[in-house]
Order: structure tokens, then sequence, then C-alpha cells
């Protein structure tokens, strides 16, 4: 019996051994940066006509800042995400060229301490939203990039229409 009791002791120290070390691994995975694409900011002579061309030649359902497009997570379906769609008037100056990508991302405060060790040319702060927080960085040709690490459920929300 003593010996029983000693194998399954050490089977079980062996398997939970085991099962911490395939955690650990699992958690040094490479973290996931940008998990999609979160939108497409461009600019133009005239943001309102463009927006109804859209709307009334592709079926664009626009408002002041575009349209958003619903699509579900792969690994989270019944979670919506969204990208947006919004021109921009070539006056404008939230960006420098004639475009600029926003990115979804997980984790904007992990990102911070990578870009500073990696000297990534950071823009600003993270800026606070209800749908989430963003942050401008610089890429290797001086592109201006958004990142924006969503709220989905309160975006959800605002792309719904639906009021607080």
């Amino acid at each position: 019996m003593k010996y029983l009791l000693l194998i399954i002791f050490i089977a079980s120290f062996s398997f939970g051994f085991i099962t911490k070390s395939y955690i650990d691994k699992k958690q040094n995975i490479p973290f996931k940066k940008v998990t999609g694409l979160g939108g497409i900011f461009f600019k133009c002579k005239n943001p309102e006509e463009l927006k109804l061309w859209y709307t009334q030649h592709l079926g664009l359902n626009t408002d002041q800042w575009g349209t958003s497009f619903e699509w579900r997570q792969s690994d989270h379906p019944s979670i919506p995400g969204y990208t947006q769609w919004s021109p921009f008037s070539e006056k404008s100056t939230y960006f420098e060229g004639p475009m600029m990508m926003n990115y979804r991302v997980d984790n904007l405060d992990y990102l911070i301490k990578e870009f500073t060790r990696d000297s990534v040319i950071i823009l600003d702060t993270i800026s606070k939203f209800d749908y989430g927080r963003v942050l401008h960085i610089r890429d290797l040709e001086g592109n201006k990039i958004e990142l924006w690490e969503p709220k989905d459920n309160e975006y959800h929300k605002i792309a719904s229409g639906i009021t607080k």
C-alpha cells in the first residue's frame, strides 16, 4: 500500500510538473500584436459628396465619420469586430499623407514598452475613448499609423446608433 501511495504521489507530481511546463511554454509564445485592420482613413476633396456617392452606388450606410464594417472574431464568433472606413477632407491635419491605416491591437501598454525598447517613434500618448484606446506611431518610412485597442461592446453601440 505504501508503494502504491508513493507511485501515485510521484505520478501526480510528475503530471503537475509536465502540465506547468506546458503552460509556461504556451505563455512564451510571442505576443500577438496586430489583431486586424481597424480602419482605413483617406483624404478626398469632398467627404460628404464621396460618402453620398458610396451610399448611392455601393450601398454603404454612412454617417458623419463614414461607415463601420461589422465582422465576427474567429476565436470568439459571438463577439463582433469592426473596421472603420472614413473619408477626411484633403485639408485635414489628422494625418499627413493621402491615407492612414488603423490597426486593431490587444495591449497598447505592452506595445509602448516594446516600441521604447526598439526605438519606434511614438507620436503621442494613449488617448482614451468610450470605444477604446488609441496611439499613433511612425513606420520605417515615416507614415503615421494609428493603433486601436478596441472596446468592441462600446463600439457596437456607436456603430449601431445605440445611445447611452
